[in-house]
Order: structure tokens, then C-alpha cells, then sequence
């Protein structure tokens, strides 16, 4: 198990955010989290992260939990190598260099380990901050729309990536995305965030890969965005 989570309130300024949250992340699967706006998606991906520890229920996380964030945040004085660098626990010099050097190829930036953050591409920041999450050897994965400001044939190859990297490694993932047909095409369950409850849950009975315009995928999608309240709407004439 990665993460568990029983019965999380937390509040802002006295109005309820989370409210008695139940949530399970197993090592080999990925959870999606869906929902409007303000429904409690990012607030709930970091308490796991261990960024917001005033709330109440029981919060477990085995091993590492690292985040992935919409933006890199890389910093832009510190070359790529040594920017994943800082996501070594240890920072040991010669063994965070190594790590960081091989969770670079990993994720396809060999021949940037010496590039500035500020020359690369949206798609090879990105790597770079997976390759940082992925320095640490997290059992937990969290990913806080990752791929939401990528064009889509990036947006694609990442989701390639990614999918490919949860294989190899084996971590839980969490995953809040916006993106009703990226929760289904990378997810294993899906739940539905509604005025920080979870509301509904439904899982995704395909085997991987999954393609966005492969009619059975498409009935999950058009399931979760009715239960999102989105439903196809007629031009007027």
C-alpha cells in the first residue's frame, strides 16, 4: 500500500474543504481525481504530500511521496542534472549526481543533463521534474495536473511515459487532472470529486494502452462527464 486515508476534514478559514475523505492508493495502480473546480482535488494531493498538515483523520503514506506540479519549478541558475540533484534525499554529491544522471535517461533528457532549464522545451521541463520526483525512489507518485499547460502531441508522449515509467518502477500514482479522457486513458479507478467529497468512483475495466478516440474509452468518458454534470450540448441554429 502506498497511501490510506480515513475520514480527512480539513478547513479554510472555518469552511470545510475535505469532508471525512476515504481514500486508498495501492503500489501498482493509478487513481485519477476529477472534479470542478474548488472541489478539494489539489488540497487533498497535498496534504498527502505532507504540504498541509492542519486537518484531521488518520493520513498514512508508506516510503516517499514526491509531487509533480503543473509548473516544473525548476530552477533556472542550477543546470538539469543538478536540479534533479535536489531531489535526492540523501544529496550525497557523488550518488545524487549518479541517480540523478540515470533517472535523466530514463525519462529521455541523456543528451540535456548540462542544459539550462530556461533553453528547454515545455515537454523536456516536465521530464525534468518527473526525473527530479523519481530521484527519490517514491512509492507514492503524486501528480498535480502535470500535463495541463503541454500541447497535445506532448501531452500524448508524456502520458506514453509516464505509463511506461509506473510499469517499470511499480509506485502508486494519484493523479488530479482536469482532463476527464486523461484520467481514463491513464487510470485504474476513477474518483469524482464534488464539494470535497468524494461522490462517485468508477473504474476502468480496459487493458492498457487505451486510445482517447477508442469507443470504449469514449463510454467512460462520456459517463464521467455526466456525472460531472457536462453533458453534450446542440449548437443553436
Amino acid at each position: 500500500m502506498s497511501a490510506d486515508v480515513r475520514d480527512l476534514v480539513k478547513r479554510f478559514d472555518g469552511r470545510v474543504v475535505l469532508d471525512g475523505i476515504d481514500l486508498t492508493v495501492r503500489r501498482g495502480e493509478i487513481v485519477a481525481l476529477v472534479g470542478r473546480s474548488g472541489s478539494g482535488k489539489s488540497t487533498l494531493l497535498r496534504v498527502l504530500a505532507g504540504l498541509s498538515d492542519d486537518h484531521t483523520g488518520e493520513v498514512t503514506v508508506d516510503g516517499t511521496p514526491t509531487v509533480v506540479f503543473q509548473e516544473p519549478r525548476l530552477i533556472p541558475w542550477l543546470t538539469v542534472t543538478r536540479n534533479v540533484e535536489l531531489g535526492d534525499p540523501q544529496r550525497r554529491k557523488r550518488s545524487a549526481t549518479a541517480g540523478a544522471r540515470r533517472v535523466l535517461g530514463e525519462v529521455g533528457l541523456q543528451h540535456r543533463l548540462d542544459a539550462w532549464p530556461l533553453t528547454l522545451s515545455g515537454g523536456e521541463a516536465q521530464r525534468a521534474a518527473l526525473a527530479r520526483a523519481l530521484v527519490a525512489e517514491p512509492t507514492l507518485l503524486l501528480l498535480d495536473e502535470p500535463f495541463g499547460a503541454l500541447d497535445a502531441l506532448t501531452r500524448l508522449s508524456m502520458h506514453d511515459l509516464l505509463l511506461r515509467l509506473f510499469v517499470e518502477h511499480g509506485f502508486g500514482v494519484l493523479l488530479v487532472t482536469h482532463d476527464v479522457a486523461e484520467a481514463v486513458v491513464l487510470a485504474d479507478r476513477v474518483l469524482v470529486l464534488e464539494d470535497g467529497r468524494i461522490a462517485h468512483r468508477v473504474d476502468i475495466d480496459l487493458p492498457r494502452p487505451r486510445g482517447h478516440a477508442s469507443p470504449d474509452a469514449a463510454v467512460y468518458t462520456t459517463r464521467l462527464l455526466e456525472l460531472l454534470g457536462v453533458t453534450d450540448r446542440q449548437p443553436q441554429p
